[in-house]
């Protein structure tokens, strides 16, 4: 079948194994100093492990592959311990992957007698109060903290913004259309010599001044890193707004969570990969707006 499943450039993996115990299927291992894909059957295509590795050796691809197996992975995780299994549930669940949470369960409560831990521990995971162990012990594993719901208030000490006179409008300081990176065509004449914005599509949510602070003088493309597909696209198309359009430098403005990282990994192997050199910004926004960090790297 034709399907989305994890692609690893062993040129650029060093084999530092951050990526494994982050992908909670088992789909990875180091072999040979190298992260290698051992199954096909348990990658589920959904890129957890992408945000994980510093050197940006691992993409999603579609290609044909064997169908992904829930069944083996979850009789194989529970040789792991239950915060593996807990944070692979959670994964399934923020994904909403209902077909494939519903074949664990059902694994799971057909084979309660040999578990690690009971079943009303996974209800409660899934449906109760997350507050027990086990899911501070799926939080701390590095589950998918990207999905996780939170709610800001000025009581948790979250400073609410006053609200703006209501003659006041921002001006958008947004220069060109399209800006999603699978519609822009990077022949496109504004993108010559330009200075380069490249946001993940929810930094502008999170920050209240991104227009002001950072699309100005700047030409913007944006993309998720996490739920698009093709990104060897992506990273063509960087490629050729580098070497073909010339563009003089890129920010890339990405959010605090693991799979944000995918995309500044993108961005720099498509410019160690171009014939021309440019510099490259990496930003990072927290999910309450605030600038975390912005160096060139």
């Amino acid at each position: 079948m034709i399907r989305e499943i994890v692609k690893i450039d062993e040129d650029l993996c060093n084999g530092c194994g951050l990526c494994v115990p982050n992908c909670h299927e088992g789909a990875l291992q180091i072999i040979d100093g190298k992260a290698r894909l051992i199954s096909e059957l348990m990658c589920d295509g959904l890129g957890a492990c992408i945000g994980h590795c510093p050197e940006g050796a691992i993409t999603i691809e579609e290609r044909e592959a064997d169908a992904y197996d829930e069944t083996v992975v979850i009789e194989q995780m529970v040789k792991k311990g239950k915060n593996t299994v807990f944070a692979h549930l959670k994964h399934l669940q923020e994904h909403g992957e209902t077909g494939y949470l519903r074949e664990a369960t059902t694994w799971l409560r057909a084979n309660r007698e040999s578990l690690p831990f009971s079943i009303s521990e996974v209800h409660e995971l899934l449906h109760g109060n997350n507050d027990h162990a086990g899911s501070r012990g799926h939080a701390a594993g590095g589950g998918c903290p990207g999905s996780a719901p939170q709610a800001f208030s000025a009581a948790a000490g979250f400073r609410m913004a006053a609200p703006a006179p209501e003659r006041e409008t921002a001006s958008s300081e947004l220069a060109q259309w399209p800006v999603q990176l699978h519609l822009i065509n990077p022949a496109a004449s504004y993108f010559y010599n330009a200075d380069l914005l490249v946001a993940a599509d929810c930094a502008a949510f999170a920050h209240g001044d991104f227009h002001r602070t950072f699309i100005r003088g700047r030409k913007l493309v944006i993309a998720c890193p996490k739920l698009d597909q093709s990104k060897e696209t992506y990273i063509q198309k960087f490629i050729r707004l580098i070497d073909d359009a010339r563009v003089n430098t890129i920010s890339v403005a990405i959010m605090e969570v693991p799979c944000c990282g995918g995309l500044i990994q993108m961005v720099r192997y498509a410019a160690q990969n171009a014939n021309r050199k440019v510099p490259v910004k990496a930003i990072t926004i927290s999910i309450r707006g605030e600038v975390l960090s912005e160096e060139w790297v």
